[in-house]
């Protein structure tokens, strides 16, 4: 049986670079190659493959539908080759991944998947930290972070993890003494603010038509897990995501009923636009992605 043509492959990985990066031009820094160069290797494999995988305006490459569906169909079995070479080395070391977790993350969403994903690549390992400025450490001490955020700065590959309710959540016993939901109820009760999601304590009182409340207290806290637990110890309204509250189980707890309300903060997971050609962090997002924490 004649042996079949195998793709150009300095060609395959000038495509895979393009898509992965966003930009041709980052694509070719990376490479170490001139944009025009890498230009000519993607056509070498859209002749190679008969299709039209880019369209070019103004230096700019944009993915065609079909290029779309031939990144779709090779990516998948590009990592099984990887994990088969790897697999089959001796050479081949540890890969370790700095990452940045808010614990409620960590905790709640994270770390009860994480066995998956060491059953799928045995080599990554995560160094976990959860130290504050997150976003801020992204490609200096941190290789890549899941933040909550209103939107990641400029500059960074941003994905974005989910979209949330802002919930009022406290005791059983704290709800009883409210009652139904009204300035005249919430006057004497403290809330629970965490330090680096002020609007959405904001957010919930516009739904609710209570913008001039003022409650008796309000608490500040850099923990979302001790937020939680201040809540069902009754010390406090927490104000804090539906999913949260969700994913506690703690039947101490319940929401102050009351309209929807959609959160300005989302789970993001961040890292420099080059980082994803480090393979462990390409690894881990593209886990991430899609395990659909």
């Amino acid at each position: 049986m004649p042996s079949r043509r195998l793709p150009p492959l300095r060609a395959l990985e000038a495509f895979m670079r393009t898509v992965r990066l966003g930009s041709a031009r980052a694509a070719a820094e990376e490479i170490g190659l001139s944009p025009s160069a890498l230009s000519r290797r993607i056509t070498n494999l859209e002749e190679f493959v008969g299709k039209k995988l880019f369209t070019r305006a103004r230096q700019s490459m944009q993915l065609t539908d079909e290029g779309q569906a031939f990144y779709e169909a090779v990516n998948p079995h590009l990592e099984s080759l990887t994990r088969a070479v790897e697999s089959q080395s001796d050479n081949i070391s540890l890969l370790r991944l700095r990452l940045g977790v808010l614990p409620m993350f960590g905790s709640q969403r994270l770390f009860p998947r994480l066995g998956e994903l060491r059953k799928r690549h045995p080599l990554l390992h995560i160094d976990i930290d959860t130290a504050p400025h997150l976003e801020d450490r992204v490609g200096d001490t941190l290789d890549a972070a899941i933040i909550l955020s209103r939107g990641p700065a400029s500059g960074l590959h941003a994905v974005r993890l989910d979209h949330n309710l802002v919930h009022a959540i406290c005791s059983r016993d704290v709800a009883s003494v409210v009652g139904e939901v009204s300035a005249a109820s919430l006057a004497k009760q403290t809330f629970l603010i965490h330090n680096e999601l002020p609007e959405s304590f904001v957010e919930w009182k516009k739904a609710n038509h209570l913008d001039d409340m003022e409650p008796a207290a309000i608490d500040h806290y850099d923990s979302g897990q001790l937020m939680l637990e201040a809540a069902a110890q009754g010390l406090g309204i927490a104000i804090m995501h539906d999913d949260h509250l969700l994913r506690a189980g703690d039947n101490r707890l319940v929401n102050l009923p009351g309209p929807e309300v959609q959160s300005p903060y989302s789970y993001w997971f961040v890292c420099k636009p080059t980082a994803l050609e480090m393979r462990p962090v390409r690894l881990f997002h593209d886990w991430l992605v899609r395990a659909g924490l």
